[in-house]
């Protein structure tokens, strides 16, 4: 109380200092609130926070039956997923992918823009600095009087040099939106360069395959015309004693030359394989060659349970999820427009007509405040563009899911593919055992006079069109392989343990390629070819 009253005592006795002690507390409490409202407004972002589209998705694929729990991710380390066919060619090959394809290469360049652009929108959070020195000499001439036209001039100079710094909070979160936007960019753009790796690496991978398959094809027609001039050779001897006739060596000679031109016919399906293999591996086609070699891979088995959380592992699902995070960001900058900018400038430094003055203290000049803007007609533009930004997500969220289901529909036509494939190669391989002996047999028949040569032609054709057809499943085989290793974002490696088992890697248990198909028989050999 007497504290109370001294004060009063004070003011009444000095009205100026209480004034003064007055206005001094209010402009602090009007600070105060000033300040605590910036912050508080600092801290608001308008639009949409993003939460990840909701997808109906199995549990399990449907071509695989049970399954087991998975976390991946399209960040997890998937080795390098080729070395499960266990061929060192291909090895050799994939290491020169990743450096010299000029897709790759593509990729990585659009990755560093995204980064760039990413970090442009961040710098916003900071204040731009600015400096400024001229040097100016001007003439003018002051006209005395209007009539005569005479007047006075003279010759200024004019020195100045000054500093300026401006800055907008990010009261309505508009930059925070950006910087969002900007990163969810960059995070698909770098997804997209694992797609592009990814892609490159698989169709690598195809295409070797099949190559290897083309020369298995060719070592089965040549093995065929040596045959069909064997059976050619016999027609001829058995014509010139009278047993044949001249039909038999007629059909024998077009059988061998059908034979021979379907094995020059495949040298342009290996050529063109071998040039898409050096455009891959970023060379020119008159620079790289693959020697002609058997098929050495291994068809490697599918582990029998497959999450379907391992299409979380694929990059262009990743591209796309990012996708709908930057253009929900997107939204939050539109709507940030329809609100007031609170911009913050300060100015100053030195200016003077005198050299010699220029930087001394009383040539000095200085500015500082705030500035508020707002735009209050703009005849439509902030929504639209706020309803543009609405439509671009929902288009984005449509992509993903598209994608997702996409990405599905390609696992289970490998599973399926790989599993009924596998079931056509065992019946398969049991014909061409079955057309072999029947070739065999028959042939025999005809040298013993029992049987025409058309029968000879028939089953010396059948027995080469199993052979061939078997080389195709098994082209087929690594194709929707290396396919389901691609779908499923680069293989299963770190797939959990199966019934307390080792957990699957990259090098699973496989199954060896099936033997290239022999020849046909032919006179004089247990087995031989035969081509129709």
């Amino acid at each position: 109380m007497p504290r109370t009253l001294n004060r009063q005592d004070n003011a009444a006795r000095h009205p100026a200092v209480g004034r003064a002690g007055a206005s001094l507390r209010t402009r602090r409490t009007a600070a105060f609130f000033a300040a605590s409202a910036v912050l508080w407004l600092a801290g608001c972002a308008v639009g949409p926070d993003y939460v990840r589209p909701e997808m109906d998705t199995p549990a399990a694929f449907k071509e695989t039956g049970d399954w087991k729990l998975a976390e991946p991710n399209d960040a997890a380390a998937k080795g390098e997923w080729w070395t499960i066919y266990q061929d060192t060619t291909l090895n050799d090959l994939m290491a020169q992918v990743d450096v010299n394809n000029q897709n790759i290469k593509v990729a990585e360049a659009n990755y560093r823009q995204a980064l760039a652009v990413a970090s442009q929108a961040r710098s916003a959070f900071f204040p731009t600095i600015g400096a400024n020195s001229s040097l100016t000499r001007s003439s003018s001439r002051v006209s005395n009087t209007a009539v005569s036209g005479s007047g006075a001039g003279g010759i200024s100079n004019s020195y100045s040099l000054s500093g300026t710094a401006s800055w907008e909070p990010d009261i309505w979160g508009s930059v925070r939106r950006s910087v969002e936007s900007g990163d969810a960019s960059a995070a698909a753009s770098a997804a997209d360069l694992a797609n592009a790796r990814l892609s490159a690496q698989a169709l690598l991978a195809q295409n070797y395959f099949d190559l290897r398959v083309t020369d298995a094809q060719k070592a089965l027609l040549d093995r065929t015309v040596a045959a069909y001039e064997q059976t050619l050779k016999l027609t001829q001897n058995q014509y010139a004693v009278g047993v044949a006739q001249r039909s038999d060596v007629i059909q024998a000679q077009t059988q061998l030359q059908s034979a021979q031109a379907s094995a020059i016919d495949i040298e342009v399906t290996r050529a063109q394989l071998e040039h898409a293999i050096a455009l891959l591996v970023g060379k020119a086609p008159a620079a790289f060659s693959l020697a002609v070699a058997p098929m050495r891979a291994a068809l490697p088995s599918v582990p029998g349970a497959l999450p379907s959380q391992l299409l979380e592992r694929r990059p262009d699902i990743a591209a796309a999820e990012r996708a709908v995070a930057s253009a929900n960001a997107k939204i939050g900058v539109a709507k940030a427009a329809f609100f007031p900018a609170l911009s913050l400038s300060a100015s100053g430094g030195f200016q003077s007509s005198s050299f010699a003055n220029w930087l001394t203290l009383p040539s000095r000049f200085w500015s500082v405040g705030p500035a508020l803007a707002a735009t209050l007609f703009d005849g439509g533009l902030r929504r639209a563009q706020t309803d543009a930004a609405i439509a671009a997500y929902d288009a984005q969220v449509a992509t993903y899911r598209q994608t997702v289901l996409t990405a599905f529909q390609s696992v289970e036509d490998n599973l399926a593919a790989l599993n009924y494939l596998g079931r056509e190669a065992t019946v398969q391989t049991q014909a061409v055992q079955s057309s072999r002996e029947a070739a065999q047999l028959i042939l025999n028949q005809y040298k013993a006079g029992t049987v025409s040569f058309q029968n000879v032609l028939t089953a010396q054709a059948t027995a080469y069109s199993t052979e061939r057809t078997s080389l195709t499943i098994l082209g087929r085989q690594f194709t929707a392989n290396v396919l389901l290793v691609t779908a499923l974002g680069g293989g299963w490696h770190g797939l959990p343990p199966e019934d307390g088992g080792p957990a699957a890697t990259d090098s699973p248990e496989t199954s060896a390629a099936p033997t290239a198909p022999t020849a046909p028989a032919a006179p004089g050999v247990a087995s031989g070819a035969s081509a129709g």
